[in-house]
C-alpha cells in the first residue's frame, strides 16, 4: 500500500486503510440480510424459510465475529471515537454479542491472562441494546425469533467456539488456503496474527512465517485432521494394543523386503515423527545400523524422540534428496508430502522402501495390512 493511499485514509473517516470500508459495507449488508429474513420468516410457514433464516443467523454470527468484529477489535476502523462506539453498538445488535465484552475477552486471550468482567458505560449500552433487539424480535417477529433466530444464535456461538478451539488446540495454527483467506479477510494467517496482533489484516500475507504450523483445513473444519493419517497416528500413540498391532504388521513386511545391506548400514527415515514404527522395527531388525530421522515437524520429532532408542539422530528439515545422499537405505512414509513418483523413478538411495496404499504396486512389494489398506514397496537405484 502506497504512502499516498495511507494519507488519503488519514484525511477521511477511516483510520488505517481504505479497505476497511469494505468490511463496514459488508457489516451493513449483513444487517440488511438479517432484517430481510426476519421480515419474510415470520410470514412463511415453510420449513425451507425457517432453515434459511437459521442458516443466515448462524453463519452470519460466525463469519462476522471472525472477520469484521475481529478486525475491528484489533484496529478500530474509524478516526473518531464516537464513530467507533456507534459501530460497536451496531455490531452488538447485529450479532447479539456485546462487543465490549467480546473485545476484553479476546485481548485477554492474546495477552495470555485470565479474563475479568470490566463494567463500563459502553458495555451497559451494548447489553441494553441487545436485549432491546431481542425484545423487538420476540414481539414483532415471534415465529422467526423462536424457530430460526434462537437456534441459529446457539449454532453460531457453537461455530465460533469450534473455530477458536481448533485455531489453538495444538498451539496456534495457520491455514493458507486462497478462498478461505479471500472470504475471511486473511483470518487464516493466525500464527502471523498472534506474532503481531496489531498488524492490519491486509498486511498478514506479507508476514508469513516459514516455520509456522499449518493445516490444510480452515479452523472450523480442522476436526477433519482427526481422520487424516496424522490423526490416526495420534490414535496409535494413545493405545498400547494398537502399537503392538502396527509394529507386528510392519515388521512382517520389512522382514520380507529387506535386501542384503553392508555391515553397519546407514538408514535415513523420512517423516519418522510421531509414533516411530519404522525406526522401532528397523532397529530390531538391523541392530548394527545407524539411523537418522528427518521430519519437517518439530512437534512430531519431539514425540518420536521420547519413544526412540538411544543413538538415533533427529533432523528437523523438509525432505530434500541431498539429505539422504550417502545413506545405504531410505524409508518414506505413507503421509509423505512431495513428489512420490520421483522417488520411485529416481531413488535417492541405493535401496528405498516406500509406504504406500495397498493398490499401488511399485517394484517389489509386500502388504503391511489389508485392514490399514497399506503396503510397502522396495525400489533400487541403478548401479
Amino acid at each position: 500500500m502506497s504512502t499516498a493511499t495511507l494519507r488519503v485514509a488519514r484525511r477521511g473517516v477511516l483510520r488505517h486503510s481504505p479497505w476497511d470500508a469494505l468490511l463496514v459495507a459488508l457489516a451493513a449488508a449483513h444487517g440488511a440480510l438479517l432484517l430481510t429474513v426476519a421480515w419474510s420468516g415470520d410470514r412463511a410457514t415453510a420449513q425451507g424459510a425457517t432453515a434459511r433464516g437459521l442458516a443466515v443467523v448462524a453463519v452470519g454470527l460466525w463469519w462476522n465475529s471472525n472477520t469484521v468484529a475481529h478486525n475491528f477489535i484489533h484496529r478500530p476502523f474509524f478516526r473518531g471515537r464516537a464513530l467507533n462506539a456507534l459501530f460497536a453498538l451496531y455490531l452488538s445488535a447485529l450479532l447479539g454479542v456485546p462487543q465490549a465484552l467480546w473485545r476484553d475477552r479476546h485481548l485477554a486471550h492474546h495477552a495470555g491472562v485470565a479474563w475479568r468482567l470490566r463494567p463500563s458505560r459502553q458495555l451497559a449500552a451494548e447489553v441494553l441494546l441487545v436485549l432491546a433487539v431481542w425484545g423487538a424480535l420476540a414481539a414483532f417477529s415471534r415465529t422467526f425469533f423462536v424457530t430460526a433466530y434462537l437456534p441459529g444464535y446457539a449454532l453460531g456461538l457453537g461455530l465460533c467456539w469450534l473455530h477458536g478451539y481448533y485455531e489453538h488446540s495444538r498451539g496456534t495454527v495457520s491455514h493458507y488456503g486462497f478462498w478461505y483467506n479471500l472470504l475471511f479477510f486473511n483470518d487464516g494467517y493466525h500464527v502471523e496474527h498472534h506474532a503481531q496482533p496489531g498488524a492490519h489484516w491486509t498486511e498478514l500475507p506479507r508476514r508469513v512465517r516459514r516455520d509456522a504450523p499449518a493445516s490444510r483445513w480452515p479452523a472450523v473444519l480442522r476436526w477433519l485432521d482427526a481422520l487424516s493419517l496424522e490423526g490416526l497416528e495420534r490414535a496409535v500413540l494413545r493405545s498400547a494394543r494398537l502399537q503392538r498391532f502396527v509394529l507386528g504388521r510392519h515388521e512382517r513386511a520389512f522382514r520380507r523386503l529387506l535386501p542384503p545391506l553392508p555391515a553397519a548400514p546407514r538408514v535415513a527415515i523420512v517423516g519418522g515423527g510421531l509414533f516411530p514404527r519404522t525406526l522401532l522395527v528397523l532397529r530390531r531388525l538391523l541392530p548394527d545400523a545407524s539411523f537418522v530421522v528427518i521430519d519437517r515437524s518439530a512437534e512430531n520429532l519431539a514425540v518420536a524422540r521420547a519413544l526412540a532408542p538411544a543413538g538415533v539422530r533427529f533432523e528437523h528439515a523438509c525432505y530434500d534428496p541431498a539429505l539422504v545422499r550417502g545413506f545405504d537405505m531410505a524409508v518414506f512414509p505413507l503421509a509423505f508430502v512431495g513428489d512420490r513418483a520421483a522417488i520411485y523413478s529416481h531413488p535417492p538411495a541405493p535401496t528405498v522402501l516406500v509406504h504406500d496404499w495397498v493398490w499401488r504396486r511399485r517394484g517389489t512389494g509386500a502388504v503391511v495390512s489389508w485392514l490399514l489398506l497399506k503396503r510397502l514397496n522396495r525400489v533400487e537405484a541403478l548401479r
